[in-house]
């Protein structure tokens, strides 16, 4: 009977320790995996942005390339960096009360490239939307957990912009790819995070209520496609 009991023991020893075993091995093995999946977002999310960067900027050279003339009726307040196109909010297309296009956010989908015929109304004309079924472009929709592309052309050069709000652990690491795959303040991360609003223009362009801004407890990340002297960014050394 004792050996009976010794086996049982000595039994139940080894079902514990193969229990024991098994729990480790399944946390062993379920941590490299969540690694792996927040390696792949971050993957995935600096190629997303990075392959829209790509695209607008593109689009934009299409157009400065295809009109270099753009639009004489534009003057040296709308038209801050020549050929390219001026802010989507600019008061210059409010001669068409009803035009869908003008957008006091200055999105990117809204812009228009100066001296391509194809715009609404008279004073529009010369203005045709850059992205849309005319022009056979689309643009995507905004970097997963960020917002709209905006526009600035102004004083301080020309740049496209997203921005979030979101705290995934892994943004952090894709911003920092991000900014690491573009030269010193061609690509630029403004981190608002647990912290005020900071403006980051010198000048206020027409349409706009004021310079503009990357908001309170906001990441914002930027891609300069004109850089001039007197604009504000957070890298240093920059080229001029």
């Amino acid at each position: 009977m004792a050996d009976n009991n010794t086996m049982r023991g000595s039994a139940l020893i080894y079902i514990l320790i193969a229990v024991a075993l098994l729990a480790a091995l399944t946390v062993s093995l379920m941590e490299p995996s969540g690694q792996q999946a927040q390696s792949q977002s971050s993957t995935s999310m600096v190629s997303d942005i990075s392959g829209q960067v790509s695209f607008i900027s593109s689009a934009i050279s299409e157009c400065i390339l295809s009109h270099p003339d753009q639009d004489s009726e534009l003057t040296t307040t709308q038209q801050k960096n020549a050929p390219y196109p001026i802010n989507p909010s600019d008061p210059y297309f409010n001669a068409q009360s009803a035009d869908p296009l003008s957008d006091p956010d200055d999105k990117v989908k809204w812009l228009r490239c100066p001296g391509s015929p194809g715009g609404t109304g008279p004073t529009n004309q010369n203005h045709a939307r850059i992205f849309g079924g005319t022009s056979g472009k689309f643009l995507p929709p905004p970097p997963a957990m960020f917002t709209d592309w905006t526009y600035y052309n102004g004083a301080d050069g020309i740049y496209i912009m997203t921005t979030t709000t979101k705290t995934d652990p892994f943004i952090s690491s894709s911003i920092a790819k991000l900014d690491a795959k573009y030269s010193n303040c061609e690509g630029e991360v403004i981190d608002r995070r647990s912290l005020s609003s900071v403006n980051i223009t010198t000048d206020t362009t027409p349409g706009s209520a004021g310079v503009r801004t990357c908001a309170a407890n906001t990441l914002c990340f930027r891609y300069w496609i004109i850089l001039k002297p007197t604009a504000i960014h957070q890298d240093t050394n920059c080229p001029t």
